[in-house]
């Protein structure tokens, strides 16, 4: 039986670049953690800059060495595990990214507290989520950008645990 990785093997592949001394942690895991660690260093330089290529440079640096296609919205239909809404249609994924991305960016601009710029941040997640743009990685990509969003708001950033991710799916398929 797999394990989650620990927050001590992270700091070991964080720090010291090294694979935990466990014999069931595979590779991609590894990867999965350093990936991580380069995307936000890289989200953290390119902060003030949230466009539609800051996004799929996310998705790239979170899914290098994963996918085939990374960085690329997705070509085929997908879904989310658990919901039992349809995503969108990959033609219109570019349009829709366009448009979540502008929406957002004219609420943080016309918003004059916390509050507002935290619910449009949140709310253009869940949009985020429901687009699904990329064949695979989506999860990770829309919590980083979401956290891209806080920072670049001087919010702090939020994660979501694997305990909630039941409380998670049902925000995501009760919101609209």
């Amino acid at each position: 039986m797999c394990r989650a990785i620990t927050l001590p093997e992270a700091v070991s592949i964080i720090l010291n670049n090294t694979l935990p001394n466990r014999p069931n942690i595979s590779r991609s895991e590894f990867y999965e953690v350093d990936n991580h660690q380069q995307t936000f260093e890289y989200m953290i330089d390119k902060i003030d800059n949230n466009a539609v290529s800051a996004v799929k440079d996310i998705h790239e640096n979170l899914t290098d060495r994963l996918q085939h296609d990374k960085g690329k919205f997705k070509t085929e239909e997908n879904f989310i595990k658990g919901t039992e809404f349809s995503t969108a249609p990959p033609e219109l994924v570019p349009q829709l990214m366009d448009q979540l991305i502008g929406n957002l960016n004219y609420r943080l601009e016309n918003s004059h507290s916390d509050d507002g710029k935290l619910c449009a941040i949140l709310e253009a997640y869940i949009q985020f989520e429901k687009i699904h743009p990329f064949s695979d990685g989506n999860g990770r990509t829309g919590r980083m950008v979401m956290n891209y969003s806080l920072l670049e708001n001087n919010l702090p950033p939020i994660i979501i645990k694997k305990e909630d991710k039941n409380t998670y799916i049902h925000i995501l398929v009760k919101h609209k």
